[in-house]
């Protein structure tokens, strides 16, 4: 008898969450669009539409698996032997010694909701060895500007499609946001004016009014720009200004000379096309921008840009108003939104612990200070930059587990353990969009050996004398207890069942619907001296102006990509063809200069190291600039790694912010076979 349950796509675009409805039949598995789904419709885009490539795939991770060296051969062993080598480990280098870091593989049932990710951080505390939160790869770094400024919590895509007159999609593509681009959609078929502003003409330029093409690094002063001329022709929101801001006055005075001529050289942005931006988007009306969140931050931006850009909609009244502030992002909350935390962070002993910053982890890895590395779901090898440093400092430690249910680089390169894991539909969880908790009911027994992670937890804890990692009798219960907040109305997995697979959560889709904002002082603030606090400017800042040779190499999201799921997508056939090789956007110009032609093999080159790719030759992008998917195996060779933002930042917010700068020029050559 076939049987039909919901649940949702293991892809982690958020806050773009679509709906999935899973048919048993047999030995035949159906996967469809949930048309019921509030928040995708019916829709799955390729990678979802591929997610079935999952399932009976030879490439998957079914068994445990060791080797005797690091270029050896895996071979099968089990779940004991690998839990108690593990366990013995462990204790003999000290728990300092070990460091616990997950990925977007550990949440592809789970994220936004984070059970997962709490029962990570609670065995880790409860135990008291390093744990890092991984959010500063992503979305972090971005937040922590926005956050400075006052603007952490998201307006919702429904907020968007029912209420703006203008929306700007800043390094925002179609990509990893599509539930989010169908209201953009409805807006304009409304009437709203819809502005692209990224690097290259994105697929997102297709639906726009009016693209606008910014240097790299630079979106900070196209923003304090479109502040200047705001100010400079009174069309600022006085009310709003005086009412829920602080620090206009030195912001005033600290913009006087970032008028549009000086934007016009560092930007490319001509300076009437500037004043014009300013001008539509201060007289729309109720005005949105969908803030970008990674690509936008890596690279010289680092999190000025946020910054910059979480002050307009301050200056023009636009917080806590239907169709203004800040849409939807990844990473981004809507305001209400709060789940049980498990994590049991009061319970964490006192000791040496590595902050959340990347490159104190290459040093810790280095120093020695970290033996022991457990990745789960994650590839730190794709994911860190400066590829050839990562590989040595893993190489340093004494052992390397990786959980996980295909093979990727880290695993081949450095692991020593191998953990098969559970894929989305061996187990019970959730997903939460910017509006619901969706319930990911569990419809297949887990293939071969492979387990969910919690059980490692629970192994791991029995060996070491670890008590209450795991207090309940199973994941459902686990999941109780997290939706247990005014924010699912308390909700179960029973009641979410009972209701057909989701709840509404109770949020507003006005983001600071009571203009009490994520800072000291309740206010915006355009000065913060909570940053200065820090060691760091107090005023939204311009970008240093970069004075190094070569083409300016950005990076973001593809249709067929989205991190480093699924061996980056070469362990499913679909996706694997749809980008059977990685493709450097490049100007005319820029190949002709260098005698490439479109489709050549090419290599990229700097003084970290070489990659090869493929050229696109494409007006689509400006000269001086490249553009490729990010997270290519070998990619992160180029990129640099140097931190971002101070130690005294990095406990600003509960989110871990610190990111490096993942900056790069290049050269590109044709590729002499």
């Amino acid at each position: 008898m076939p049987r039909t349950l919901r649940t949702m796509c293991p892809m982690n675009c958020h806050p773009t969450l679509c709906g999935m409805e899973v048919t048993v039949d047999g030995d035949q598995v159906t996967i469809t669009g949930d048309a019921s789904n509030p928040d995708s419709e019916g829709y799955l885009c390729m990678r979802g539409k591929a997610a079935h490539e999952i399932l009976d795939n030879t490439a998957r991770l079914l068994h445990p698996m060791v080797r005797a060296t690091r270029d050896g051969p895996f071979a099968r062993t089990s779940w004991d032997a690998v839990l108690d080598r593990m366990a013995d480990h462990m204790q003999s280098v000290g728990r300092e010694a070990v460091g616990f870091w997950q990925g977007h593989g550990n949440w592809a049932n789970d994220y936004a909701f984070g059970l997962k990710r709490s029962q990570m951080d609670r065995f880790a505390n409860l135990y008291g060895c390093q744990v890092w939160n991984p959010a500063m790869i992503c979305w972090g770094l971005g937040a922590f500007g926005a956050g400075i400024t006052g603007a952490i919590e998201t307006s919702t895509k429904e907020d968007l499609s029912a209420n703006s007159n203008l929306v700007i999609l800043w390094a925002a593509n179609t990509v990893s946001q599509a539930n989010t681009l169908r209201h953009v959609e409805r807006a304009k078929r409304r009437g709203a004016r819809i502005v692209v502003i990224d690097v290259r003409r994105t697929e997102a330029s297709a639906l726009a009014d009016e693209t606008v093409l910014v240097r790299p690094g630079t979106d900070a002063d196209l923003a304090l720009a479109m502040m200047h001329v705001i100010l400079d022709e009174d069309l600022w929101d006085r009310q709003f200004v005086e009412a829920h801001t602080i620090g206009f006055d030195a912001l005033r005075v600290h913009l006087r000379g970032m008028t549009p001529a000086w934007a016009e050289d560092r930007t490319g942005v001509a300076a009437d096309r500037i004043r014009d931006l300013a001008r539509s988007y201060a007289q729309a009306g109720p005005a949105m921008i969908v803030m970008g969140g990674s690509s936008l931050h890596k690279g010289a931006n680092g999190w000025a840009a946020a910054r910059a850009i979480s002050c307009l909609p301050a200056v023009t009244g636009n917080y806590g108003r239907a169709g203004g502030g800040l849409g939807p992002r990844h990473g981004g909350r809507s305001h209400g939104v709060g789940f049980q935390d498990l994590s049991a962070a009061d319970q964490r002993p006192p000791g040496h612990y590595i902050p959340n910053q990347m490159e104190a982890i290459l040093q810790a890895l280095e120093s020695g200070a970290v033996k022991v590395f457990v990745s789960v779901g994650s590839n730190m090898l794709s994911s860190f930059p400066d590829t050839a440093r990562v590989r040595a400092a893993l190489r340093r430690a004494e052992l390397v587990i990786a959980y996980d249910i295909f093979p990727n680089q880290m695993i081949r390169e450095v692991a020593d353990i191998v953990l098969p894991g559970t894929i989305w539909l061996e187990e019970i969880g959730g997903k939460s969009t910017n509006t619901h908790l969706h319930l990911c009911d569990q419809v297949l027994p887990a293939a071969g050996e492979a387990r969910p992670v919690h059980e490692v937890y629970k192994g791991l804890a029995a060996r070491l004398g670890v008590a209450d990692v795991y207090p309940w009798p199973d994941q459902t219960a686990a999941m109780d207890a997290a939706l247990d907040h005014p924010a699912t109305g308390h909700a179960t997995v029973a009641s979410i069942r009972a209701a057909g697979g989701r709840v509404p959560l109770a949020v507003s889709h006005v983001a600071y619907p009571t203009h009490q904002f994520t800072t000291p002082s309740g206010k915006v603030e355009f000065l913060s001296q909570r940053a200065g606090d820090m060691g760091l400017p107090t005023l939204p800042m311009p970008s240093t102006p970069d004075a190094g040779t070569g083409l300016i190499l950005a990076h973001g999201r593809t249709f067929a990509h989205f991190h480093s799921f699924y061996d980056h997508a070469r362990a499913l056939p679909t996706l694997a063809a749809r980008e059977d090789a990685s493709d450097l956007w490049i100007s005319p110009a820029d190949a002709q200069a260098r005698g490439v032609a479109d489709g050549a093999a090419i290599e990229l080159s700097n003084a970290r190291g070489r990659f090869r790719a493929r050229a696109k030759v494409t007006p689509r992008i400006p000269d001086g600039t490249v553009w490729m998917r990010d997270g290519w195996p070998g990619q992160n060779t180029l990129t640099a790694s140097a931190a971002v933002l101070p130690d005294t930042a990095l406990a600003a917010f509960p989110f871990s912010v610190g990111q490096s700068t993942y900056s790069a020029r290049i050269e590109v050559a044709p590729l002499r076979t």
